[in-house]
């Protein structure tokens, strides 16, 4: 930035929360404290203070929460600043994972360096975290959708996870995947009751190898409709 005397200015990206006031750097030198002959001056100070409590809010809570602050970058016209301000209004609504980050940030003109500065930037942030995203998604694959653990792959696989991470996520899981194919075959099962037996075990089979049960879902499907083709059962009640 050039002053008004045509020459060299430094300038310093402000941080904007998303909530509350826009925290400015000093912008005269004789606010703060020091001369040219501290080891340590005081925009040092001021960036080292400012990243430390960036640092401190993004640890605090995920970006899609909308209550972290985000760092708009200096040069607001520069196409590497739209692509972030651009990123980070997609975050604000939906968590990405690294790929997904990187698809995003290659639709604009940038080099490999200031696209791969920009997604180093939000690592270190904690704004893009693909080993708590395939928890998140998780979570959701199985309370949610029902989900067995080769459609929970496939899923995570989909959004650029990567293997190693959706494995070590996966290992956390409970060993429950039958318990879990059995309840979802039990409330399919009573809608199958005026098929044939034959077409009814293959239809139920065929939606617990869909939802990622495959290795269960033959054995898992004949005990849910026998199940549901089993009379009632009745106490046995004892008279005086």
């Amino acid at each position: 930035m050039t002053d008004s005397n045509g020459g060299e200015r430094d300038s310093l990206a402000p941080v904007i929360p998303l909530f509350g006031r826009r925290t400015e750097a000093p912008t005269d030198a004789g606010e703060v404290t020091g001369n040219d002959d501290d080891p340590q001056p005081w925009h040092a100070t001021w960036i080292a203070e400012r990243a430390a409590s960036e640092r401190s809010a993004a640890r605090a809570a995920h970006p899609a929460t909308g209550t972290v602050p985000v760092v708009a970058p200096a040069g607001q016209d520069a196409p590497a600043a739209v692509a972030e301000r651009i990123l980070l209004r997609k975050l604000r609504t939906r968590s990405l994972s690294l790929r997904e980050a990187r698809s995003v940030l290659r639709e604009h003109d940038l080099d490999e360096a200031e696209l791969e500065g920009i997604i180093d930037r939000f690592v270190s942030l904690g704004y893009l975290d693909d080993a708590a995203l395939a928890e998140q998604l998780i979570d959701k694959a199985t309370s949610r959708k029902a989900q067995g653990r080769m459609a929970i792959a496939q899923g995570l696989a989909q959004r650029g996870i990567p293997r190693d991470v959706i494995d070590e996520a996966l290992d956390q899981l409970p060993d429950d995947e039958a318990e879990r194919a059995l309840e979802f075959a039990r409330s399919k099962a009573r809608g199958l009751e005026g098929l044939d037996r034959d077409t009814a075990l293959r239809r139920l089979a065929g939606q617990l190898a869909r939802r990622g049960y495959g290795s269960v879902a033959l054995s898992v499907a004949r005990r849910a409709l026998d199940e549901a083709s089993a009379p009632p059962r009745h106490g046995v009640r004892f008279e005086p």
